[in-house]
């Protein structure tokens, strides 16, 4: 086959390219370049896809003797993630945007350019497994389950599946960086990309405040009362329970935690920590990575609503769109904007974006 590896600079996409390159497939290794101007981004080592991973990822490629280009993504990249993580935010839902550079960029645009381009697929260091099977190729949980990627990668329908490609899905991540260090890689104890990468310092809220502004308003209880004030609601999150800054205390002490974000009036409600229970969850955008439940009647199976959060027993069945999940027990702390998966053990049966919880 012919295919392209995304090298993000990284040990696991530089093992991904080198073992398929291995296996005697023609491949060729490409970088994404997601800023026109990365200094806008990154230049450190907190996130992926800055100036130095380029770097690594050209000389990880010059090792496994695979042919290197990089490819200009960055109006992709702020059209489909950047700008939908600021609108999701403004209207007080809490996005991945790990979620949407998946299905946005790296399965869409780059697999649709490859495959413009004569290439059968797309390969990269992401923990996941895909299995042939009669009904076509489905995805299923990883081998390391700390390191499963399959949550991130349930936004992927049937179509953009059927050209990916995880080479690692059945390695550990420690074999991941033995395995570099044999093949003379130097990424192999390069440490792991974290936080959103195109936020400097990490600081989500300082990023927010500079592009959305920081409108002041109420701290609310459940009743109404005012028990502080906030700098701009879309800073904050359901579940959040530090850096509230309220002004009147709790009655007997108790902690408040952030309940609902109301963009309209530019509220921020809080209260106890039992009221994040949820045990109703509605997704919208549903997709599936295998064959489509042909019936709207109840399923069982198990939600995971967080990257790497324990999946919890459910029923759930789906209509127009949408899923719906009813859990055994309640999760806490649960935000709009989040990814809901579906799992039929360890495999992965679709995705949605939750829309409202009860």
């Amino acid at each position: 086959m012919k295919l392209i590896a995304a090298m993000s600079g990284g040990v696991d996409s530089a093992v991904a390219a080198a073992r398929v390159h291995e296996a005697g497939h023609e491949v060729i290794g490409v970088h994404l370049a997601l800023s026109s101007n990365p200094q806008k981004y990154r230049s450190g080592a907190r996130g992926c896809c800055t100036v130095e991973d380029s770097h690594d990822a050209r000389r990880a490629a010059d090792v496994i003797g695979i042919p290197f280009y990089i490819w200009d993504m960055a109006e992709e990249f702020h059209e489909g993630v950047v700008e939908n993580f600021m609108s999701e935010y403004a209207q007080g839902r809490t996005p991945n945007p790990c979620l949407r550079c998946n299905e946005k960029i790296k399965f869409a645009a780059v697999l649709d350019r490859a495959k413009a381009l004569g290439f059968d697929g797309v390969v990269t260091g992401h923990y996941a497994n895909m299995r042939e099977t009669p009904e076509g190729r489905l995805m299923y949980r990883a081998v390391d389950p700390a390191k499963d990627q399959s949550y991130v990668l349930a936004v992927l329908n049937q179509e953009q599946l059927a050209g990916a490609y995880f080479p690692l899905g059945d390695i550990e991540k420690g074999d991941v960086r033995k395995e570099a260090q044999t093949r003379g890689l130097f990424v192999a104890n390069k440490p792991d990309s974290h936080d959103i990468c195109f936020v400097p310092s990490g600081d989500n809220a300082g990023w927010l405040r500079e592009r959305l502004g920081s409108a002041a308003g109420p701290i609310v209880d459940e009743s109404g009362t005012q028990l502080g004030e906030h700098k701009g609601a879309y800073t904050y999150t359901i579940g959040q329970r530090r850096g509230l800054g309220l002004t009147v205390p709790a009655a007997g002490g108790e902690p408040r935690y952030v309940l609902r974000i109301e963009p309209k009036t530019n509220t921020v409600v809080v209260g106890a920590h039992e009221d994040l229970a949820v045990k109703t969850i509605v997704g919208e955008r549903a997709i599936w990575c295998g064959p489509v439940p042909v019936d709207t009647t109840e399923h069982r199976g198990f939600a995971q609503v967080r990257a790497h959060g324990a999946p919890v027993p459910c029923t759930y069945s789906h209509q127009g769109g949408e899923i719906t999940a009813r859990l055994d027990q309640p999760i806490f702390g649960l935000a709009t904007g989040q990814g809901l998966v579906i799992y039929d053990g360890d495999r992965v049966v679709g995705s949605a974006t939750v829309c409202s919880t009860e």
